[in-house]
């Protein structure tokens, strides 16, 4: 990429630079294992890694997919290893590509975001945190991102928890999201990412369901 498609995200302690502002949606990409071996993720400008939680989780029941005429719906459930095993297993892989990975952490309360955040601190591979306020397919997530007072105390918890740059991830669910953005920016954002997932339904005419 040339070189003027370089861009900052500055954070209040540290920043990261990005050679391109072309990024992987979280959840999309897994967590750039796989990808790696069949493309060159270094032209990315970053990887955004699948959500991290507290501990593992096995994630919603299958089905949990469904193609429709406008696209897929999913409902994974934040399935993931856990913070542990991200950093034991996954962190020493990422610290050897030659492009940043953002780690996107779910915590079920301010204090467990806070928790993960510190967790990930001086973690060499981890170039930034984004806080998913917003997965619409868990229980406890999405009304976080949706009231402005408690997105900005998740986004205090993780900022006094680490010194990575801090990206926040909004939702589409709500009346205003620019009120959400406002808060997380006052609270010590570095970025946002617009957005998560819309929510949606699908329904087979046929069946009724």
């Amino acid at each position: 990429m040339p070189p003027q498609l370089a861009l900052e995200i500055a954070g209040p302690k540290q920043s990261l630079v990005l050679r391109n502002p072309v990024l992987v949606a979280s959840g999309t990409f897994s967590n750039g294992l796989e990808y790696a071996r069949i493309i060159e993720i270094e032209r990315l400008g970053a990887i955004v890694s699948k959500g991290v939680t507290r501990r593992p989780r096995r994630g919603n029941d299958t089905p949990r997919t469904v193609e429709t005429a406008a696209g897929m719906l999913n409902s994974i459930g934040l399935q993931n290893i856990g913070v542990s095993a991200v950093i034991k297993e996954l962190a020493p892989v990422w610290a050897r590509w030659d492009v940043p990975v953002v780690v996107n952490i779910a915590g079920s309360d301010p204090e467990d975001f806070g928790y993960l955040a510190g967790r990930l601190e001086g973690v060499d591979g981890v170039a930034a945190i984004e806080v998913n306020v917003s997965c619409p397919n868990v229980s406890h997530g999405l009304d976080y991102g949706q009231d402005p007072v408690m997105a900005a105390e998740v986004v205090e918890q993780v900022v006094a928890a680490t010194t990575l740059p801090v990206i926040v991830k909004l939702t589409p669910n709500v009346t205003d999201p620019a009120d959400v953005a406002e808060a997380a920016a006052a609270a010590g954002a570095s970025a946002l990412t617009v957005s998560n997932t819309v929510l949606g339904m699908a329904i087979d005419g046929a069946t009724r369901r």
